[in-house]
């Protein structure tokens, strides 16, 4: 198992039908770079693993759901990062510069 990795390089091999690459699993956690572009949509359903985002590029509004709470809606900007407990919903939305995101998973996802 590396120790490095570069999200550029990452970014790279992800397949355009395809918008996450996992790069590492373990136990504890996973980790994968994720990518949406101006005009997708974020397909993406509640986890069962809580999960950290770390916006590395782009500009995007994103809202989350927190039980017994109101919705949050906001900008997200590279530097920026989100935490979303399980099963929490949460969309990436309005994406107006591609979106490069370091997205961590605990524990690890499941597949």
């Amino acid at each position: 198992m590396q120790s490095f990795y570069s999200v550029d390089e990452i970014r790279q091999q992800i397949p355009s039908r395809r918008p996450y690459k996992e790069f590492l699993r373990v136990p504890a956690m996973s980790c994968g770079v994720y990518v949406l572009r101006v005009g997708e949509d974020d397909l993406q359903q509640p986890h069962n693993e809580d999960e950290i985002y770390y916006v590395t590029s782009g500009v995007a509004r994103m809202k989350v759901k927190r039980e017994n709470e109101p919705e949050e809606d906001r900008v997200v900007t590279s530097g920026d990062v989100i935490f979303v407990a399980a099963h929490e919903e949460h969309r990436f939305h309005s994406i107006s510069q591609d979106l490069v995101l370091l997205v961590v998973f605990a524990p690890s996802m499941t597949v």
